[in-house]
């Protein structure tokens, strides 16, 4: 049987592995639609993604229209078989749903119903799930909302997995799934299942502001915060240096910990641990600051932090 025409979807690291194991495994890749290329890091240097990379290598045309009905003409014309969308992070109007014979098919990193959104990574994560997934739909007219074509269930694995570690997981599992599931579809051996719509549960769309930590929630939600939200959109918080000086602190990793120290002191105080690390206290228990960043500064540990800002000892976060 010969491999369908696709026109493939995508623009993040999740999206990467679909579209590199649907290239090796010789299907015929019509046109790739990512995003604009966007300035990065402190210097706002613009990288061409991966996609576009591989899209470069193997001659793939590859369109980024501000909005995804810009390319409807454009689909129409080159008539794909099918549509398949990874991360793209942008709705797709009816009409290009629509345009391919055999649908369009949506990989989504969760067990729809579970999830629906565009942030499921993160969620897992923030919500402590044990179990996760990616899910094949064949894609509607609502978000996440489609009958559902094949699954694969994945333990989410070790207790301080962060998003772009997951993220890796999920991806390499959904491509592996997305090759099993293409010719079976093709070939019509799979029946579509509809999702339990009182099992559908929701995330939204982060922004940088939801990375601000609350130091008034418990440690353990705090930490699992700043492994969901790396690198994006981040966690952070303020220390007032000196009165008049507030300074935005990057939190990059941290841990629980059981300090010996059972004293309540006030919300956001830091504290020294035995092994010269930032310790916050929380609502309920303390936080080790692994990692940090100040605004303008690199990374670093938080005990060479400390060395250099003798000053930062006792003061208390906002």
């Amino acid at each position: 049987m010969l491999k369908p025409k696709i026109i493939f979807f995508g623009a993040s690291d999740f999206a990467f592995p679909h579209l590199k194991n649907l290239i090796a495994d010789k299907y015929r890749i019509l046109a790739v639609i990512t995003n604009f290329d966007k300035p990065a890091g402190r210097k706002q240097v613009v990288n061409v993604s991966p996609i576009k990379n591989i899209c470069e290598k193997f001659n793939i045309p590859v369109l980024q229209p501000e909005k995804a009905k810009e390319s409807y003409e454009k689909i129409k014309e080159l008539n794909p078989d099918l549509i398949i969308v990874a991360s793209y992070g942008k709705l797709l109007p009816e009409e290009i749903i629509n345009i391919p014979k055999h649908g369009s098919l949506n990989v989504h990193p969760s067990l729809l119903p579970k999830w629906r959104g565009p942030s499921p990574i993160q969620y897992t994560i923030l919500n402590g799930d044990q179990e996760t997934g990616v899910t094949i739909i064949l894609m509607d007219d609502k978000m996440d909302h489609g009958d559902i074509l094949a699954q694969s269930i994945i333990k989410v694995p070790g207790a301080r997995i962060t998003h772009k570690e997951l993220e890796q997981v999920l991806a390499e599992a959904g491509s592996q799934l997305l090759l099993e599931t293409v010719p079976k579809w093709m070939k019509k051996e799979i029946n579509p299942m509809s999702q339990k719509e009182s099992e559908a549960t929701f995330c939204k769309y982060l922004t940088r502001d939801d990375g601000k930590i609350d130091w008034n929630t418990p440690a353990q939600e705090i930490e699992k915060k700043i492994r969901a939200f790396d690198p994006w959109p981040g966690c952070f918080c303020y220390w007032e240096k000196t009165k008049g000086a507030i300074l935005r602190m990057k939190i990059i990793k941290a841990r629980i910990y059981d300090f010996p120290d059972k004293s309540l002191y006030p919300i956001g105080k830091t504290l020294v641990a035995p092994q010269n690390e930032l310790c916050v206290q929380t609502s309920n228990g303390y936080l080790i600051i692994e990692r940090l960043q100040v605004e303008g500064g690199k990374s670093m540990f938080s005990e060479d932090f400390i060395r250099g800002n003798n000053d930062f000892m006792g003061t208390v976060l906002k």
